[in-house]
């Protein structure tokens, strides 16, 4: 497989397994990881024997990611074999992070959740996008923001760590005011425990992208996209959260923890806003990626 392997950039320095290709939905139209990859799901005797080559090289490995996108969607007969063989394989195994999606984590009962937590099952990363429905049907995410709620809360409930993922601007000028409350109330019911906040870039050969060049999507400018980020901040009422915004395409770096530091990630935020400093006309330099 020499396809390219995304993860988390809190797996930085886990061990990547790539079990599965592709995304299995792969239609969300901002996201452009997945496009030329036809989505594929690796048998168990070639997952297996994965597992077996990189514990020869990696046995002391305590982190391990696998990929790619929604490996939570494989049966739980599957997954619970895969965590067996890597607990087997890896003696010093801590902890295992996956992407899920809303859908994945509902197809898998209470029973299942605590399995796969038993057998060290730890993270689970979840693109929520938006919690507004208009914008989550506008981007093509297959899931609302109430079916993506359920799920968290579900996983939580079963001892799993749900790390949630938003777009700030997904929803355009139109839908900025919307994308926020919304997106707040949303996060405030499932209470992830891990909260990151990218700005959305439009990437070539995606629908998003074509919307921003026909001018039917206007991407917010740095000024509206730190107002709507500030507004959705001050909707929070997470009891627990480590909250980033330190992504590349973020135009400031923030890292806190919610509640504790609410206050002053907001004040930070209204002297940015009032310091002139803001492109107040265009997006400014974005990222060449999510």
């Amino acid at each position: 497989m020499n396809n390219p392997r995304f993860r988390p950039p809190a797996e930085a320095n886990s061990l990547i397994l790539q079990v599965d290709e592709g995304c299995p939905y792969n239609r969300c139209t901002f996201c452009g990881m997945y496009r030329d990859v036809a989505y594929r799901r690796l048998d168990l005797e070639r997952v297996g024997a994965l597992i077996d080559r990189s514990a020869q090289e990696w046995r002391g490995a305590t982190r391990i990611f696998l990929a790619d996108g929604d490996v939570m969607r494989r049966p739980f007969d599957q997954l619970e074999w895969i965590l067996e063989r890597l607990n087997d394989r890896f003696p010093r195994l801590a902890r295992v992070g996956l992407y899920a999606n809303g859908s994945s984590i509902a197809a898998k009962s209470e029973r299942e959740l605590a399995r796969l937590r038993a057998l060290k099952l730890h993270t689970l990363y979840l693109g929520m996008e938006s919690g507004d429905e208009e914008v989550l049907t506008a981007c093509r995410k297959g899931e609302t923001a109430e079916q993506m709620v359920e799920a968290g809360v579900r996983a939580q409930a079963a001892g799993l760590r749900m790390s949630v993922m938003v777009l700030l601007g997904l929803g355009g000028v139109e839908r900025t005011h919307a994308h926020a409350v919304n997106t707040a109330a949303a996060l405030n019911r499932m209470q992830p425990r891990l909260l990151s906040a990218l700005r959305v870039t439009p990437i070539p050969g995606t629908e998003l992208y074509k919307a921003v060049e026909a001018g039917t999507f206007r991407l917010l400018t740095e000024h509206e996209v730190i107002v709507e980020l500030r507004e959705m901040i001050a909707a929070l009422a997470l009891e627990h959260t480590v909250f980033r915004a330190n992504h590349s395409s973020n135009i400031v770096p923030i890292e806190a923890r919610l509640p504790r530091d609410r206050d002053a990630v907001l004040a930070s935020l209204d002297e940015l806003l009032a310091s002139g400093r803001l492109d107040q006309e265009s997006p400014g330099r974005m990222s060449l990626w999510l």
